[in-house]
């Protein structure tokens, strides 16, 4: 075959394969909304696993997406509906969301647009879902079980405290579905448990929650415990400082108190929620539909003790009550 034979084949083999290159579209950026009820600042350590799970996924900011934050600065769930709105105004790709009041708001905003939420507790009895296994409409992700393990650290309080009778619930001021939810759970399990609960209503701000601790001193708690919220998570090192001035022990609802010098916490492995959450974006943004992806259940669990913590507010802790837990910090 001579030159001029392959130059024509190479020319005619261009031209064939010219329309299709053309008719390939550029890479999209997609635009992934993200809604927190809570502050930048006191959720980073938790949306920075998710970043980096994404980026495993091969998902990188400014290269394929982009990131719209929106943060409630703990102001209420009166300021989620216009948070939500707003990322439905910029036609966001799909919303990233963790609670029950943010993932309502945003429902509520878009019955379109794919909803994922990092952990939202009791998605079926809060309305977000039809069901787990087939979740229907556009919100899918995790459940968290953070209400349904009050009970459980109830229990491990009790345990943990001679003569436990009087504990002292933090709750935030404005009542919502998901305090609601909780304190269905809370009630018959102190009541089962012979505990008298007093339920404590604090702004989540420095002047607030001092207020509210001098509240259960006045009130002769043994013991303190918070409704589980992105709220009280965003302020938990100001939560964990104060239970250590007034000396009560305490149980909370996610690990990362203990990381700030917290007593005890029991609950779901919240840094594996939100990888799974990145995972599920990945799908969606790959072509999956929110309705065809089972909500998934929490499946690892914590029992967190700081034995420092214990020992500042004089609480002796057995061998065998230590034995229980998945990690120690001494």
């Amino acid at each position: 075959m001579n030159t001029k034979i392959i130059i024509c084949l190479v020319a005619a083999t261009l031209l064939s394969i010219a329309p299709f290159a053309e008719a390939q579209p550029a890479g999209k950026v997609f635009r992934i909304g993200l809604l927190d009820s809570s502050t930048a600042s006191g959720s980073a350590v938790l949306w920075e696993v998710f970043r980096q799970e994404l980026i495993k996924l091969g998902w990188i900011e400014g290269k394929n997406i982009t990131i719209e934050y929106r943060f409630g600065e703990n102001k209420g769930p009166g300021r989620f509906p216009e948070l939500a709105a707003d990322l439905v105004r910029l036609k966001v790709d799909l919303i990233v969301i963790s609670g029950v009041e943010t993932v309502l708001a945003a429902k509520k905003a878009t019955p379109t647009i794919p909803i994922v939420m990092v952990t939202a507790s009791d998605p079926v009895g809060a309305g977000l879902v039809a069901s787990l296994a087939r979740p229907g409409g556009n919100v899918t992700g995790n459940s968290g079980l953070s209400f349904e393990l009050n009970t459980k650290r109830l229990e491990i309080l009790k345990d943990a405290v001679p003569k436990l009778a009087r504990v002292g619930l933090l709750l935030p001021p404005v009542a919502n579905i998901g305090v609601d939810l909780q304190l269905k759970e809370f009630r018959p399990a102190a009541l089962a448990l012979k505990l008298k609960l007093e339920e404590i209503e604090t702004q989540v701000d420095g002047k607030g929650l001092e207020s509210a601790f001098q509240t259960a001193k006045q009130k002769q708690v043994n013991a303190i415990m918070t409704s589980t919220s992105r709220q009280f998570f965003a302020e938990r090192k100001r939560i964990v400082e104060l239970a250590g001035k007034y000396r009560f022990p305490a149980i909370y609802f996610q690990k990362e108190f203990v990381d700030e010098g917290g007593l005890m916490s029991y609950g779901a492995d919240f840094n594996d929620l939100y990888r799974r959450a990145a995972v599920y974006v990945d799908k969606i943004l790959k072509g999956a539909k929110p309705a065809d992806l089972p909500v998934q259940q929490a499946t690892t669990f914590e029992f967190v003790i700081n034995l420092k913590a214990a020992k500042q507010i004089g609480l002796t802790l057995s061998p065998e009550f230590l034995a229980r837990a998945n990690k120690v910090v001494k």
